[in-house]
């Protein structure tokens, strides 16, 4: 699968994420590095709805700025996870495309970990007619 990715910061965290992205055999196409959150959000969105990409990675501080800039697109589902219980929920009941990481609460481990049950999980097709009832 190819992946938009985006950060605000650099960190650790970040080159683990995009190691394990690797290691997955995706590729990565890092389009927002180092922007403000606002767009770090708006362009891997943007990235993901036009079908540039198949899903799109966000990371700021929280987490929570980039996933609300992503949710901004018309086309994004993108979804804080802290945890791979969270991804995968975030995935199947949501079929969420963007997944959005807090730098300062995500250990490498999590991170890897988040990533793995994200990519890992397909959508519930029972939970389709609840997903199209977000869409804008």
């Amino acid at each position: 699968m190819h992946i938009a990715f985006g950060t605000d910061e650099e960190a650790t965290l970040i080159d683990t994420l995009l190691e394990a992205l690797s290691k997955m055999g995706h590729s990565v196409d890092w389009i927002a590095r180092g922007r403000e959150w606002p767009e770090v959000g708006r362009q891997v969105g943007e990235a993901v709805a036009d079908g540039q990409a198949d899903f799109g990675v966000v990371c700021c501080w929280t987490g929570t700025g980039v996933s609300i800039s992503a949710n901004k697109v018309r086309g994004v589902r993108a979804a804080l996870c802290t945890d791979a219980l969270t991804a995968q929920g975030a995935r199947r009941w949501n079929d969420a495309n963007v997944v959005a990481l807090s730098i300062r609460l995500t250990s490498p481990e999590v991170g890897r970990e988040i990533l793995e049950a994200f990519f890992g999980t397909d959508p519930d097709e029972q939970e389709l007619e609840r997903i199209s009832m977000v869409e804008l």
